[in-house]
């Protein structure tokens, strides 16, 4: 083999080899990107199905029913809702009427499954997406008066 295939063939393999590594970086970003989405949002139809993403809002009044350690409660960001429920221990700070942003996945009848739910940290703290969502809301029910 000639010394310009040889180059060629290394050259060649080299670049096969970082595009490999870019495919599978690029793979393990697209898994673990996870997007936040409104109840509104969700209503609408914009939330993927089956696929991990995060609502936020306020948990609705009275809407909070225990069983052991499965809770079910309601997001809402004062335009819609989602059902929530979750397994697990739940943050000291989950409570009713406060913000709160939970992580997982929305079945086809609407549901919405948590893995995993983030509660504000102090009585004036709302996650930024949740207040965003709960404003956004609030300014469309103004504009349909």
């Amino acid at each position: 083999m000639k010394p310009r295939h040889k180059r060629a063939a290394i050259i060649g393999g080299g670049l096969a080899a970082i595009g490999l590594a870019a495919y599978f970086v690029l793979n393990a970003f697209e898994s673990n990107l996870v997007f936040f989405f409104s109840p509104s949002q969700i209503e609408s139809g914009e939330a993927p199905k089956n696929r991990m993403f995060r609502v936020g809002g306020l948990v609705k009044e009275g809407s909070v029913k225990r069983d052991n350690l499965t809770v079910n409660f309601v997001v809402t960001d004062t335009a819609k809702e989602v059902r929530v429920s979750y397994t697990g221990i739940l943050p000291d700070l989950f409570k009713e009427g406060k913000g709160v942003v939970a992580q997982g996945k929305l079945d086809d009848s609407g549901h919405f499954t948590a893995t995993e739910v983030l509660a504000k940290h102090d009585e004036n703290y709302m996650p930024p997406e949740a207040k965003h969502a709960v404003d956004q809301a609030q300014n469309t029910i103004k504009t349909l008066k």
